[in-house]
């Protein structure tokens, strides 16, 4: 049976090419030609067109250019709302060895939490203070810090800080701050109520 498939297969492909010898040569294939021409360049018409007037370019460019850019760029630039955490601060060390966090939102509210995260106090930044730390968080560009800040003098008894700002993390000893770090933790409210009073 196999060897009947093969051989009725060969005798089809024989007879197809067979089929279209003559039309490339014959003249009584000339028409079909011209006609096959016509309806392909009248369904290629059709289809070509109304894509590439003002369907092809459009959804081209939202779905490559358009999307990515507007999700990057706000994402990158865009202030906080006033729930979502701007910055958030964590200091240890010292000479009690005590860890104290800061969290800051959006609208300049912040709240103080203990080593096991329970709030511990709150407040809110004034205007002022609340763009200055903006600026100074702006100014840091986390992006191009180092995730670890090293190289600084060794300070016995020093606080060591963890910044977390627009989805990026640095760490810094007291002793490799680096400067524009220092400027964010001057513009920060005291992580402690007790250094609330002057």
């Amino acid at each position: 049976m196999r060897a009947f498939r093969v051989v009725v297969a060969a005798v089809l492909g024989a007879v197809v090419l067979a089929g279209c010898g003559p039309s490339k040569s014959g003249g009584d294939d000339a028409p079909p030609k011209a006609s096959a021409q016509p309806a392909t360049s009248a369904s290629a018409g059709p289809s070509t067109s109304p894509p590439a007037g003002p369907g092809a370019s459009p959804p081209a460019e939202p779905g490559t250019s358009t999307s990515p850019s507007p999700s990057a760029s706000p994402t990158a630039g865009r202030l906080p709302a006033p729930g979502e955490t701007l910055v958030r601060v964590t200091r240890t060390g010292g000479f009690a060895g005590q860890t104290h966090t800061l969290v800051v939102k959006g609208d300049g509210s912040f709240t103080r939490l203990d080593v096991k995260a329970r709030p511990t106090g709150t407040g809110r930044l004034t205007e002022s203070e609340l763009t200055g730390l903006r600026t100074a968080l702006r100014e840091a560009d986390f992006a191009r810090l180092p995730r670890i800040a090293t190289g600084g003098p060794t300070i016995y008894d020093g606080f060591s800080y963890a910044f977390v700002h627009g989805g990026h993390e640095v760490a810094a000893d007291q002793g490799s701050m680096p400067e524009s770090l220092t400027k964010v933790l001057d513009a920060l409210p005291p992580f402690t109520a007790a250094q609330d009073a002057p």
